[in-house]
C-alpha cells in the first residue's frame, strides 16, 4: 500500500469523499489517504492527525517523500484537537473501534462546525457510531461493508440532516447491523452476521449453565435480543 495503491478497505473510503474537500484524516498512520486523495484531485488540502510520535513521524516522512507539504499538514495530537473550528469540511476516521470513534466525535464535536461529511470506518461497535449520529443531527446517508485479507469492515457516511431518516421501522435492528447494508443483504453482511450468530450462541449456551445472577440475567436477555434482531435481519 502507498500513496498510488491504497488497501481496499481505505480505497472504499477514499471513494466518499467529496471532489474539492478539505479533508482531516484523523488517526492517519502513514498518510497514505490523504495523499492518495490529493493525488487523485479529490481534495485541495488535507490535515493528517496522529496522537503517537511514531505514525506521526511517518506520516511527515511520507507526505514529504510525495512533495506535498505544501498542501498536506502533518499534526500531532489527540482526536480532533489537532483542527481548527471551519478549517475542514470532511472528517475521515479508519481503523478504529466504534466506542473510540464516538469519544472522539464527542469530545471534538464544537470542531465540526462547518464540517459537511463524516466518513467512519469502525473495526467493531459501528452501533456506537449510529448512535452517536442520531443524538447530534447527524443524518447516515450511505454504508458499506467489504471482506479484505479475510476481515470485514464497515463504512458509515453521514452529514447533517434528519438523523432518523435511514431507519424506518425497526430503528434497533439498524442500528445493529445497518439500515443500508441490511436492505443490500450482500455476502460480506451475510458472512459477518452469521459468524457473530455463532458467537453468541456459544456465549448463551455457557450462560445457560451459569449461575441465575442479576449479571448473567441481563447479558443473557442482551444477547437473546441481538440474536433476535440478526436472525430477522438475515432471513
Amino acid at each position: 500500500m502507498n500513496e498510488l495503491k491504497l488497501s481496499k478497505r481505505l480505497e472504499a473510503v477514499a471513494e466518499y469523499i467529496p471532489m474539492g474537500s478539505k479533508l482531516a484524516d484523523i488517526g492517519s498512520d502513514h498518510a497514505y489517504l490523504p495523499c492518495y486523495a490529493f493525488l487523485q484531485k479529490k481534495i485541495t488540502f488535507a490535515i493528517a492527525g496522529e496522537i503517537t510520535e511514531g505514525p506521526f513521524q511517518s506520516a511527515n516522512d511520507q507526505v514529504t517523500s510525495c512533495h506535498l507539504n505544501n498542501v498536506i499538514d502533518v499534526r500531532k495530537g489527540d482526536g480532533l484537537s489537532v483542527i481548527q473550528r471551519g478549517e475542514v469540511d470532511c472528517i475521515t476516521i479508519a481503523g478504529m473501534g466504534g466506542l473510540l470513534i464516538r469519544d472522539i466525535l464527542e469530545t471534538g464535536k464544537e470542531k465540526l462546525s462547518g464540517v459537511k461529511r463524516l466518513i467512519l470506518q469502525p473495526n467493531v461497535g459501528a452501533k456506537h457510531v449510529r448512535q452517536w449520529f442520531i443524538l447530534n443531527g447527524w443524518e447516515l446517508i450511505a454504508e458499506n461493508i467489504l471482506e479484505e485479507d479475510e476481515k470485514i469492515y464497515e463504512i458509515l457516511v453521514a452529514e447533517r440532516g434528519a438523523p432518523y431518516e435511514p431507519y424506518e421501522e425497526d430503528i434497533e435492528k439498524g442500528l445493529l447491523v445497518g439500515p443500508f447494508l441490511v436492505k443490500e443483504n450482500n455476502d460480506s453482511f451475510k458472512r459477518k452476521w452469521t459468524n457473530e450468530l455463532k458467537h453468541w450462541r456459544m456465549i448463551l449456551a455457557k450462560l445457560d449453565h451459569a449461575s441465575h445472577s442479576y449479571d448473567n440475567l441481563s447479558k443473557k436477555k442482551e444477547l437473546e435480543q441481538k440474536i433476535t434482531l440478526v436472525t430477522e435481519a438475515l432471513t
